[in-house]
């Protein structure tokens, strides 16, 4: 049951992040296309993270996180604070 819970609360916060991940792109006015060129991840990827089909490796998340200056634990929606604590 331990276990069950777990995977509930990691399936939970996996979809908060491509949420996180979609809303930042969005709220900035990116397409996948045009964050492809800011960044130089592929469309195909961003779609898939946004989408659930793939998790971001942490050198994806840390270019995300630089690009759209926000904390890494922002994006995975450990903190609704966005700000970068240096």
């Amino acid at each position: 049951m331990a276990a069950s819970r777990w995977m509930t609360k990691c399936f939970t916060e996996s979809n908060a992040m491509q949420n996180r991940l979609k809303e930042l792109r969005t709220h900035r006015g990116y397409t996948q296309i045009s964050l492809q060129m800011q960044t130089g991840i592929e469309q195909s990827l961003l779609s898939k993270f946004e989408n659930g089909e793939r998790v971001p490796p942490t050198e994806t998340l840390l270019r995300l996180a630089e690009f759209y200056n926000v904390s890494i634990d922002y994006i995975l929606c450990r903190t609704d604070k966005p700000e970068i604590n240096r």
